[in-house]
């Protein structure tokens, strides 16, 4: 094979409109490429049409590079012809062209070095380092190859997005201009539009100012013109943040009637933006509405909020989430989350973000680690939303701090933690709490010559209280100051077994808790319980030494602790795992459920409930996981729960159900049993048509459907298109946006609306 090296010119392609995705490697066939575009297409706009290419291997593109040579540019070819007389140089059959990740591939190159002119003919194919592929029949490259013009050309981006023009120039400043052109990121079949195409009569680049102008564009829909516009102009796929105009989102509810949505993006700088989209309802009026993005150089902030007056309520109504992170320095690190909403349906009626929450929680934080220390100083406000809370009285948490330190492993694997708790608890109406804890433990793991795993814990705690107009469970109040030591001492023990065969593994893990402790250590008569009120034992937390997650509560009384955890896998058979535990208490009247505020069932007995779970995934058509609790007398349920998902894509359920009985442990909502299913079905109709629907039902006596809805989704490489339907039977008479129904559109690397 011939070669010959033309000095230092620079190789380049055109490329412009559209966006890259990721970066892949994309081989295509060039031997049937053929003529992308046939001389009676040039009579009427567009001239250029999409067809498909076939995707091969990639050498037989990409040439391997030979020896590096001082010239930056070399070709390659099986024949070569050098006319001194005429200065030019034709390589024919197989060309190849290189310079650094550029690469052109021709059936017959021709270069006049007098001109400096390059002239690819037949089967010309320009190959990027991106991925991206130009096709054409026709190249010519002048002054350095710095401008150039190109016939019948076609693109393939890495993203398979797919460019068609009848002629592109491109000039010596770089700028470049494409006639009548067309652009799909869809599928493209022999003699079939694809689903959507851009087509322009004239497409310009501003390389210098990274704009892209069209004249007379046409939007089309399997080939019928849906939209046209005889001027455009965006930012080239260059350009990551400009302001202007973004494509307005198109809404519709119960509250707001029909609305529109406006954006404008402004970018203020490289680090700073804001974004201004209002609401125009045609119920309800103007609502404003925008979000700010600010970027430091140890940290971030965003805030975004809106605002507006009810007419019919005659009040303003807003709302405003902000969070933002900034780092002091090596060590702290400072947080804040702001989430506030005017009123309890706000977020509901203008269906915006936390909708569905019970609660809006608002902090500050700062924290900070050094080593195996951690400290934190943090402040807390709560503000419910739930309709079935109202009553509750809001508590501000201000400040809540932590410290915790572990000591480094001593000469036998022990080491000590230290943890400092200080909280202190407002209300307006109700109890105010100050406390400060102190946590002492020595921790001692061990594991045996047999697999014997072994863990000691000793600790103790101390309390400091004051308390502030506590009504105690007996209906006595109390103000004033109470201190509590309370010592542990637990020794956790596992030993796994494990059984392999040819097609799965087994795992049986018998584990033993034992805790000593005294009894009735709570003083649920002077101290109020904040922080640990909706405990529920449970497969969680039955085998742990310190049962509750929060500092009011201690776990009182002498225990031991027994279940196992069992677990087969199989290499192609899935997961299977069972867990089942109990309690046994040496004083009956020391059991889980006595520790809390109320003191209800004196007769609890030795022994605690069964909880357990099991879990069970044999094939990708069913997934599912149950846990329980059974009560150990009688066996009736009094905790239930179960997720799973049936079946495959062409139709699937899911199922979820929840049993809870009356939890009077909690002061949090008394006496209040809840049982609810949820269930919902989905089917892959086609390859790109889905549909979905749902139901929420409260399954107690006065219950009923809480939610229901539904989609369509159609789903292609391409487009996106979503119709959705929502009912939300809130319990709330003052909530008013119970009924939504909208759509999703998008095109892809276009944009779309949205709800």
């Amino acid at each position: 094979m011939a070669k010959i090296h033309l000095g230092k010119n620079i190789l380049t392609y055109f490329l412009l409109g559209c966006s890259i995705a990721q970066a892949q490697e994309v081989i295509y066939n060039t031997t049937d490429a053929g003529t992308v575009l046939n001389d009676s297409d040039m009579e009427t706009l567009p001239e250029a049409t999409l067809e498909p290419l076939n995707i091969t291997d990639a050498a037989n593109i990409v040439p391997q590079r030979v020896e590096e040579e001082e010239q930056d540019i070399y070709f390659s070819a099986n024949e070569m012809q050098n006319d001194q007389r005429l200065q030019t140089i034709t390589a024919i059959g197989d060309v190849n062209i290189v310079r650094d990740n550029l690469t052109v591939k021709a059936d017959k190159v021709i270069y006049n070095q007098k001109d400096d002119v390059v002239t690819a003919v037949g089967n010309v194919v320009l190959l990027n380092e991106d991925g991206t592929v130009v096709f054409s029949d026709y190249v010519v490259l002048s002054d350095k190859m710095q401008q150039g013009e190109m016939e019948n050309i076609k693109i393939i981006m890495k993203d398979k997005s797919q460019i068609a023009a009848s002629k592109i120039s491109k000039f010596n400043n770089d700028d470049k201009e494409m006639e009548n052109a067309v652009y799909s990121p869809c599928d493209v079949c022999t003699g079939k539009d694809p689903l959507w195409q851009l087509k322009a009569r004239k497409i310009k680049h501003d390389a210098k100012n990274k704009n892209i102008y069209y004249n007379d564009a046409f939007l089309e829909l399997k080939g019928v013109p849906v939209f046209y516009t005889p001027f455009l102009s965006h930012p080239d796929p260059t350009v990551k943040r400009r302001s202007g105009f973004l494509i307005p989102n198109i809404a519709s509810s119960s509250y707001l009637g029909a609305a529109i949505q406006p954006k404008y993006f402004w970018n203020i700088s490289d680090h700073e933006d804001l974004l201004l989209d209002p609401i125009f309802s045609t119920d309800k009026g103007l609502i404003l509405s925008g979000k700010y993005n600010k970027y430091l150089y140890r940290g971030a902030f965003s805030a975004e909020g809106s605002f507006m007056h009810d007419e019919d309520k005659d009040e303003s109504r807003g709302n405003i989430f902000a969070n933002g992170r900034y780092e002091i320095n090596d060590y702290w690190v400072a947080d804040l989350d702001v989430n506030y909403a005017s009123d309890r349906n706000y977020l509901k009626d203008l269906s915006l973000d936390k909708q569905d929450d019970a609660w809006l929680t608002s902090s500050l934080k700062m924290q900070g680690f050094d080593n195996r220390n951690y400290a934190s100083i943090e402040s807390y406000y709560y503000q419910l939303l739930s309709y079935d809370m109202k009553e509750y009285d809001e508590p501000i948490v201000l400040p809540l701090m932590d410290y915790e330190n572990i000591s480094d492993v001593g000469p036998y694997g022990a080491y000590t933690k230290t943890n400092l708790n200080f909280a202190s608890i407002y209300r307006e109406e109700e109890t105010n709490t100050q406390r400060f804890s102190m946590i002492n433990s020595w921790v001692l793991p061990y594991t045996s010559p047999y697999g014997e795993k072994y863990r000691m814990i000793a600790s103790v705690k101390s309390d400091l209280y004051y308390v502030d107009n506590y009504l105690n469970p007996e209906g006595e109040e109390f103000t004033g100051g109470v201190a509590r030591i309370f010592p542990q001492l637990g020794l956790e023990w596992k030993l796994p077994f494990i059984r392999a065969t040819e097609t799965s593994r087994q795992i049986l893990e018998p584990t033993v808790v034992a805790v000593l402790a005294p009894n009735d250590s709570n003083k649920t008569d002077k101290i109020p319980n904040e922080d640990s009120q909706d405990f529920e034992l449970d497969d969680s937390n039955v085998l742990d030494i310190n049962r509750y997650a929060g500092y009011d509560r201690n776990d009182t009384g002498s225990r031991i602790s027994y279940g196992f955890n069992w677990s087969s896998y199989g290499d192609k058979t899935g997961r299977t795992s069972a867990f089942l535990a109990q309690s046994y208490y040496f004083d009956k009247h020391e059991s889980i459920n006595n520790t809390s505020s109320y003191n209800f069932n004196e007769n609890e007995g030795h022994l605690s409930d069964y909880v357990g779970r099991i879990y069970a995934s044999p094939t990708d058509y069913f997934d599912l996981n149950y846990r329980f609790r059974v009560d150990k007398d009688d066996f009736e349920l009094t905790y239930s729960e179960l997720s799973t998902k049936i079946g495959p894509q062409i139709l699937n359920a899911y199922i979820s159900y929840i049993y809870l009985q009356d939890n009077r442990n909690s002061s949090l909502i008394e006496n209040s049993e809840r049982k609810e299913l949820y269930t919902a079905l989905r089917s892959k109709l086609t390859k790109d048509w889905s549909i979905s629907v749902y139901n929420r039902q409260d399954l107690t006596d006065d219950g009923g459907s809480l939610e229901y809805g539904g989609d369509l989704t159609y789903e292609d490489e391409c487009t996106a298109l979503i119709l959705y339907l929502r009912k939300d039977n809130s319990s709330d008479p003052d909530y008013e946006g119970d009924f939504e129904f909208g759509a999703n559109f998008l095109l892809k690397t276009l944009g779309g609306t949205r709800k």
